[in-house]
């Protein structure tokens, strides 16, 4: 039965986080940037309080892509939105199910950032942490782990902000997603556009992916150039000494249907595709947000295409639907209530002989709370695409400059899940796999420990934004 609460406090903290290598998809580049960490004390109606905690990347440039806005900019859009949100989960004195809070303050949230021009998308990334957070404090005290507690449905998970569902239908298919949960999650290695390609620490050196068997490409938007650029990728997959599946992403690069038709005609006719083409499992977001809700696919649903940026709301899936679009990707800093809603969605659908996928897609979550609870959620949410992204392996080295003590204690606790290698404690890849047996049996969402509080700051205010009246 899903549990009552309320919440007393949120605190807010952050770290450094360097790159060890650059990682630019899209329009931007990233080599370093800010790890964001939510605490959160709650009263469990009848059970007594816990704490909970969850972590993200501040990822420039993602949430907002608008050309007139600077990358530390958009981040501070994220900062203001955790603010907002705060106020709003603690403006609710009563007791209510975690999902009911969301469901409580997220309107008013996407409102209320409307209003300082932040887009639904980064408007929703504080509610998004401070629900893992409070999902995690309300598991440790009921003593659950992240699995179980979700096929009870602990959270209490209704249709309220999905009315083409039923209730019964969220609580009957987190059943069904917990009994058949992948327990093995096969990593899918992103290819970065200013990754290597070809030789040693290339895409197809075991080295640089870890054995994985799925790749992800990024892609610029130039059909000529992507193409190019997938052609000698291709050449290199076929090298390797197993079957491989790939995915794409343009990230928004894609102006409109005809540049886009373009690269799908270039897949599909030219044969030094066919490595690329025959592997091929979705496209994700070709086209800027906007342009997507006023460029049906056509024929071009024909393709599998998924949206992800475009993903700011509830209705979000529905309307992707209705253009042509197969599926939708899980991001937990989208919101995990919502990916479960998708996933919902998606499974109705295909009992009744749809063919759409829900995918789990990371934007570079880092070793410990991030990678840990998104892993958590993708292996319960993931219906026709058995693999995951994970990026905070390869672009940053390990737990980066995270304080060794920490890092230590989560290897400890998280032993099937993290190795020693290279003087830094790092994700463990079994032949291209993560394991999720630890954090299945962690009481809490996905975790046995915390982070060091008392290692990291406050998170910064962010700068007010000049207006034009102002500039004026």
């Amino acid at each position: 039965m899903p549990l009552r609460l309320k919440v007393n406090d949120i605190a807010f903290f952050e770290r450094p986080l360097v790159f060890a290598r650059p990682f630019r998809f899209g329009a931007v580049t990233i080599t370093a940037s800010t790890q964001l960490f939510v605490r959160v004390e709650i009263e469990v109606e009848g059970k007594g309080r816990a704490s909970g905690a969850s972590a993200e990347m501040l990822a420039p440039k993602w949430f907002d892509k608008r050309p007139h806005l600077t990358a530390e900019q958009t981040v501070d859009e994220l900062r203001r939105a955790l603010a907002i949100a705060r106020e709003l989960y603690l403006a609710n004195k009563g007791f209510d199910t975690a999902f009911g809070l969301h469901a409580a303050c997220i309107g008013a949230q996407v409102d209320a950032c409307a209003k300082e021009d932040i887009p639904p998308l980064a408007a929703a990334f504080g509610p998004a942490e401070i629900d893992k957070a409070v999902l995690d404090a309300l598991l440790r005290c009921a003593g659950a782990n992240f699995f179980d507690g979700m096929a009870g449905n602990i959270a209490g998970i209704d249709a309220r902000l999905s009315p083409d569902l039923q209730d019964d239908d969220v609580a009957r298919v987190l059943i069904l997603a917990n009994e058949y949960r992948n327990h093995r999650i096969p990593i899918r290695h992103t290819v970065g556009l200013d990754d290597k390609i070809e030789g040693e620490g290339g895409v197809a050196d075991v080295r640089e992916n870890s054995g994985a068997r799925y790749f992800k490409l990024k892609l610029n938007g130039d059909p000529e150039h992507d193409a190019a650029r997938l052609i000698s990728i291709g050449k290199e997959l076929t090298s390797l000494p197993y079957d491989y599946g790939v995915t794409l992403d343009a990230n928004e690069q894609y102006a409109d249907i005809a540049g886009l038709s373009a690269l799908v005609d270039r897949l599909e006719r030219d044969p030094a595709l066919i490595p690329i083409m025959r592997k091929l499992c979705y496209i994700e977001q070709p086209m800027p947000r906007d342009v997507t809700w006023q460029s049906p696919l056509g024929a071009l649903s024909r393709r599998d295409f998924i949206i992800d940026e475009a993903d700011d709301g509830y209705g979000a899936l529905l309307a992707a639907r209705s253009l042509g679009y197969h599926g939708i990707s899980s991001k937990s800093c989208k919101g995990l209530y919502k990916s479960i809603v998708n996933m919902t969605r998606i499974a109705k659908w295909n009992d009744d002989g749809a063919e759409c996928v829900i995918c789990c897609e990371d934007l570079t979550c880092q070793a410990g709370l991030a990678v840990q609870q998104d892993l958590a959620l993708g292996a319960l949410i993931l219906i026709g695409v058995p693999h995951a992204e994970r990026n905070g392996h390869h672009y940053v080295d390990g737990f980066a400059d995270t304080p060794t003590d920490e890092a230590d204690a989560f290897l400890t606790a998280h032993p099937d899940l993290y190795t020693r290698a290279g003087g830094k404690v790092r994700l463990a890849i079994h032949d291209g796999d993560l394991l999720t047996g630890s954090i299945a049996a962690a009481s809490g969402f996905a975790s046995f420990v915390h982070p060091d509080w008392s290692t990291m700051q406050p998170l910064k205010r962010p700068t007010p934004r000049v207006s034009q009246e102002q500039k004026v």
